[in-house]
């Protein structure tokens, strides 16, 4: 007759015990979404980084291909103008 009540016991203390660490031990239910939200914006963050460096792969390869990029990139950001050009600024 006790045999049935013992086993009941390391049953339900069995069931207590894992409970408790799905709650609050350590990887518990809280810390896994905060671990998958965390992980999410990493991946947001990868995939901004990922799409720089292609553009700005894409530029250096424009670069070594010739020298229009170069020239391009001369007028707007350094503001240089050929040999016997005529520069106009137009402002707005």
């Amino acid at each position: 007759m006790n045999f049935p009540k013992i086993l009941i016991a390391i049953a339900i203390f069995l069931i207590f015990q894992l409970q408790y660490r799905l709650w609050f031990g350590d990887g518990n239910i809280l810390q896994v979404e905060e671990y998958q939200q965390r992980l999410n914006d990493l991946k947001k963050e990868v995939h901004l980084k990922k799409e720089r460096n292609e553009k700005l792969y894409a530029d250096v390869v424009d670069l070594r291909k010739g020298e229009e990029a170069i020239e391009e990139r001369a007028r707007y950001e350094l503001g240089m103008i050929k040999e016997n050009e005529t520069f106009f600024q137009v402002v707005e």
